[in-house]
């Protein structure tokens, strides 16, 4: 899932969650429920997500949405094998954006 959003420092939550295309309660809830996302509140509790907390929520995204994992099995599994699911992660990603380049080419030809 490739996530269009313009280069700002701090996002609102109803930018993740249009980006993310799901509601802004989930976004809240994964909030609560997962430690590494860490948005930064206002004094009227307004969430403000930067990069690291977006790339944060793809990779929850993949591991609850794309791939079938429970809250708690996601939970484990960034807490056990971080770096291992990061990184396959980011191949995942770039291969898919090469996928998009490709396809984009082959339609203009």
């Amino acid at each position: 899932m490739h996530i269009d959003l313009p280069e700002k420092l701090y996002y609102s939550i109803g930018e993740v969650a249009k980006a993310f295309d799901v509601n802004t309660s989930l976004i809240r809830f994964w909030d609560k429920e997962f430690d590494i996302l860490k948005p930064k509140k206002n004094a009227k509790g307004n969430r403000k997500f930067t990069k690291e907390d977006i790339k944060n929520l793809n990779l929850i995204y993949h591991l609850v949405k794309e791939r079938g994992f429970t809250l708690d099995g996601a939970k484990l599994h960034l807490k056990e094998q971080k770096q291992k699911t990061l990184s396959n992660f980011e191949i995942i990603r770039k291969l898919e954006g090469v996928k998009a380049e490709l396809t984009k080419i082959k339609d203009q030809l």
